[in-house]
């Protein structure tokens, strides 16, 4: 069982729905990205998703694409988030879930990718670009090193094949809310609450959802259906201006409160 399984269950012990941002490693830079981190930490998040810049990324819109073209700019690598997350995950109370092209693992190889991945203190990965029918090796990669391998299902997914995809990932599912790309908006799709009822019908596995959401009463219509609430380009966007090294500390701070409100909107957990 990977941390990320110990965490959903301790959630679902006190009735908790996980909060979970998303955030860009490297933007602007990893100095930046560790002290987030902590402050994601701080203010309460139960899990994080930590993206992996990647040149062609899968279904992302213009705030995190800007996002990994700022990281990239840095000359970012994945040797440098791997020592970035060893250094600070032991004072986080979060797991770490990363959002990584397979192209990228691939370049490693997966059993050493997973390796270092979880020896930095990394509880499980999504990986937007490979199909579940094509991830034989990968899979049995994770579940040697107990490394949660969440993977996704969308609005387009047939009944058939969503059901599949449940019974496999673990850690959680992450149910994408779109047919579209990342991205705030005020307003997610009619029927969604009613096909994340029909998805827990047929998985106990966690089901977190993604895509466009940004506002406090989205958490909150969205919590009854759901195991966890993911946001990214909310977040990511308030990243742009920590460029300037005088608006980081300024930024950290908009940061966490603006996570303390969203958590705050899902229920009175929060203090």
């Amino acid at each position: 069982m990977s941390a990320i399984d110990d965490r959903f269950r301790e959630l679902a012990a006190q009735s908790e729905t996980a909060f979970m941002p998303f955030i860009t490693a490297g933007d602007p830079d990893l100095s930046f990205t560790g002290e987030l981190l902590k402050t994601l930490s701080a203010a309460g998040s139960h899990l994080v998703e930590l993206g992996f810049p990647y040149s062609d990324p899968i279904a992302d819109g213009p705030v995190i694409q800007e996002s990994y073209s700022r990281a990239l700019n840095g000359n970012v690598t994945v040797n440098g988030i791997f020592e970035m997350v060893s250094a600070v995950s032991p004072q986080l109370r979060m797991p770490i879930v990363a959002m990584v092209s397979y192209a990228i693992i691939l370049r490693f190889g997966p059993e050493k990718f997973i390796e270092q991945a979880s020896s930095a203190g990394i509880s499980g990965a999504i990986v937007p670009d490979l199909p579940a029918d094509e991830s034989t090796e990968f899979g049995a990669c994770c579940r040697q090193r107990d490394f949660s391998w969440v993977q996704l299902i969308t609005p387009t997914t047939p009944d058939d094949r969503a059901i599949r995809i449940a019974n496999q990932a673990t850690g959680f599912i992450y149910y994408v809310s779109i047919a579209g790309i990342t991205g705030e908006r005020t307003v997610l799709p009619d029927g969604l609450a009613q096909r994340l009822r029909w998805l827990k019908q047929h998985t106990k596995t966690p089901i977190c959802v993604g895509f466009g959401i940004s506002q406090p009463n989205q958490l909150a219509l969205l919590k009854p259906h759901a195991d966890g609430l993911i946001v990214g380009s909310a977040i990511v966007k308030r990243i742009a201006s920590a460029a300037n090294p005088d608006r980081r500390q300024n930024v950290l701070d908009e940061i966490h409160d603006f996570v303390r409100a969203m958590i705050r909107a899902m229920g009175p957990s929060l203090a």
